[in-house]
């Protein structure tokens, strides 16, 4: 299986938080579209026959494209991909700028599952993150999907907001599961380099929340959405049965996914490529005829390892047959004896042929996984030393 992303990177006001590239000048829309049909037609040679089980619009917001832009779009990419019949096609979308019409038209274009960025339900923690819309516009657009019959759909909710109380977070979440949707994202807020928001943090402008508070309404997240009826599958994700996003388990399981647009970044084999980061040097790039890609990056297997162990473990767990089968380590031997005490601890679950995390486990999930790859790294080290040691010997 594989999958594809397009970064669409309009927003008509770029919040404080993200880090993604993005830009404010709508204008550009039309020629965007355009030059990203060129890149789908450049990629199209490393194209294969793998199976396409999901298509994701991200961004940026990509609700701002009109719904002929992405049925344009998709036209191009199922003419060069094998696209399944039952792909999941996710679009972001922002709940301040979609209506019933752009619905309707973006359903009728394929789109069948969204994911609305609504981060909170507080008009105050909104105006924090520099959200254009505001809570009624989030539930507005809920009942507008419904509405025009999609009937899969993600939330997004934030916690770790400074203007956020246990009270107030308590309250989304509550807000939230009540509009049901299908799946809910629920992630801390991060003060990510190059952003408005951590200029201010320097500043002495904004005060984070301490470590213990972002620990609590984690877990209190956990707790509320899977008494909910959603099952945590990854670190930030929780979804209704059977509605897991694909195209998250594309990533966190290692797999193929061609990325189009600025600042994308795809994964083919060992070989991860990043796009360029600015709408004129990727557009430059494609009219020339080359890809417009400003790093490739070849894993060599020690890398290809780590980044295995470290995406399956944050979501539905490392398959432990696989690992010794493609890089002959056996994990269970190389994690003791801290393997026993997270099991002891209620962390670790090795039952059913792979080593995840249970919602204990998920809230430690960092310090779970640098370990892991700690004592993965010391193991193959020793391993290697030995296969010298061997040839030494035999030579």
């Amino acid at each position: 299986m594989a999958a594809l992303y397009l970064h669409i990177p309009f927003c008509e006001r770029k919040c404080s938080y993200c880090d993604f590239y993005s830009i404010e000048s709508l204008k550009y829309i039309e020629p965007f579209v355009a030059t990203l049909h060129r890149e789908i037609a450049l990629r199209a040679a490393s194209a294969t026959n793998a199976p396409i089980t999901s298509i994701f619009f991200g961004g940026g917001t990509p609700s701002l494209l009109e719904p002929d832009h992405i049925s344009s779009l998709l036209s191009s990419l199922r003419s060069s991909w094998n696209v399944q019949p039952d792909v999941e096609i996710t679009m972001e979308c922002n709940p301040g700028t979609v209506s019933a019409a752009s619905l309707e038209g973006y359903r009728a274009a394929g789109v069948n599952r969204l994911s609305f960025g609504v981060q909170s339900f507080h008009e105050n923690e909104l105006a924090f993150l520099q959200r254009i819309h505001s809570a009624h516009d989030a539930v507005e657009a809920m009942r507008l999907a419904r509405m025009v019959g999609f009937d899969n759909v993600n939330m997004d909710l934030m916690f770790a907001l400074p203007p956020q109380t246990l009270a107030s977070f308590a309250a989304s979440l509550a807000r939230m599961i009540e509009l049901e949707p299908d799946h809910i994202s629920a992630y801390s807020l991060i003060y990510e380099h190059g952003t408005p928001l951590y200029a201010q943090l320097k500043k002495g402008l904004v005060t984070p929340h301490a470590e213990e508070l972002d620990a609590e309404m984690y877990a209190m997240a956990i707790t509320t959405l899977t008494q909910a009826g959603y099952r945590q599958y990854e670190v930030s994700n929780f979804a209704k049965a059977g509605r897991e996003c694909r195209h998250n388990l594309t990533y966190w399981h290692a797999q193929d996914h061609w990325a189009f647009g600025p600042s994308a970044h795809g994964r083919l084999g060992n070989m991860r490529y990043c796009n360029q980061r600015s709408l004129t040097a990727w557009t430059k790039s494609v009219e020339q005829g080359t890809l417009p890609q400003a790093t490739v990056e070849v894993l060599d297997n020690q890398q290809q390892l780590e980044e295995f162990v470290f995406l399956h473990l944050r979501a539905d767990g490392i398959p432990l047959d696989v690992v010794r089968q493609r890089f002959g380590i056996d994990i269970l031997a190389a994690l003791q004896p801290h393997l026993t005490f997270w099991i002891d601890a209620g962390m670790v679950d090795v039952s059913t042929g792979r080593l995840s995390l249970t919602g204990e486990g998920y809230r430690v999930c960092d310090d779970i996984t640098l370990r892991v790859l700690e004592l993965l790294d010391y193991s193959t080290r020793i391993a290697s030393a030995i296969r010298i040691d061997d040839a030494r010997r035999a030579g």
